[in-house]
């Protein structure tokens, strides 16, 4: 994938979140338990204020700044992902959106890796960053729920 100007970065990233925000908003439909539908609706929100941001750089042309590097706790790598039902427990809502947001950073990841601007790779980088956040919220809310039951 190649990006022509920050506009088509910034245009692709936009639809992403607006589509995480979906996810999440989809998810918090599903789930039944009242700790994981204030868990996903939070995640929306954060989505939402991602494409806020990306909308605040588009239209004023600023640089993004480099957030802080992001703990990777590697639990959700190793689960497996069940298909969505509207059947799914807490651990399972956990597992799926963790993988969600593992794939985000992969893609962010290796659209940094491929940018061809500094201004591109920096943007990617901040976005894998944020992602990276969410996935480390995600796998401490399993690790204090779901992993000390076994």
């Amino acid at each position: 994938m190649k990006f022509g100007s920050l506009k088509a970065v910034l245009d692709f990233a936009i639809r992403r979140e607006e589509e995480a925000a979906r996810n999440y908003g989809r998810l918090c439909r599903i789930a039944t338990d009242q700790g994981a539908i204030k868990l996903l609706s939070d995640l929306q929100h954060e989505e939402r204020n991602h494409k806020r941001i990306l909308q605040g750089i588009s239209k004023v042309g600023k640089r993004v700044l480099a957030a802080k590097d992001v703990k990777d706790l590697m639990i959700s790598d190793y689960l497996i992902e069940e298909p969505l039902t509207p059947e799914m427990n807490f651990q399972d809502l956990l597992i799926f959106a963790a993988k969600k947001e593992k794939k985000a950073v992969e893609l962010y990841s290796d659209l940094a890796r491929k940018s061809q601007t500094g201004e591109q790779k920096a943007l990617f980088e901040f976005l894998a960053k944020q992602e990276k956040a969410h996935k480390l919220r995600l796998e401490l809310e399993y690790e204090k729920h779901v992993l000390w039951e076994d």
